[in-house]
């Protein structure tokens, strides 16, 4: 293979790679009923004028399964951390004692858990669209390849491992996607 069909298939599976990096970034974030510090990644805090993640600003611990404990290191942010927590519509009520904020993390309903699947099942869809578009845009190139001078078997191999690639991270997703449905669905 020539070295331009190399880099054509290097920078789509990278591409591909990154999709599925950032499927697992989005499942990590949908709770599954046990309390994790990851539950709290989407929330930034305005800190003396700039807007900073909590882990940043926080110590975030789980004491038990069912609990999560804030502890600022600056006391003056428990009033702000308290009110994003409640803005980021995660369905936490934080309670603050004056030094640290405790969540209990509520049992999943029914309905809750199913909510929860079709959220992870749109994640997973979304990470397929950007692997299609991964290949999509790798196809065109190999096609650009043969107009400027490879052969056509050469491009047809190409096309055949960039496919191969393909099925590949879409079979990724899919066992991402299954792993996190089976932990929503347990109790």
């Amino acid at each position: 293979m020539t070295e331009e069909a190399e880099m054509v298939l290097e920078m789509a599976e990278d591409a591909m790679k990154l999709s599925n990096e950032h499927l697992d970034r989005e499942l990590h974030k949908i709770r599954a009923g046990k309390a994790s510090p990851s539950m709290l990644d989407g929330i930034s805090i305005d800190n003396y004028g700039s807007m900073m993640p909590l882990v940043q600003v926080a110590n975030i611990s789980t004491p038990d399964p069912r609990t999560l404990m804030i502890q600022p290191w600056d006391k003056a942010n428990l009033p702000i951390i308290e009110k994003e927590i409640i803005n980021s519509n995660l369905g936490f009520n934080p309670q603050n004692d004056g030094t640290i904020i405790r969540i209990n993390v509520p049992v999943l309903t029914e309905e809750r858990r199913l909510g929860l699947v079709k959220k992870a099942k749109a994640a997973e869809e979304d990470a397929k669209i950007a692997i299609r578009n991964a290949r999509r845009s790798a196809n065109d190139e190999a096609k650009q390849l043969e107009k400027d001078g490879m052969s056509e078997d050469e491009a047809k191999k190409l096309q055949s491992k960039i496919d191969d690639l393909t099925h590949v991270y879409y079979k990724k997703a899919e066992a991402m996607f299954e792993d996190k449905e089976k932990d929503i669905t347990s109790i």
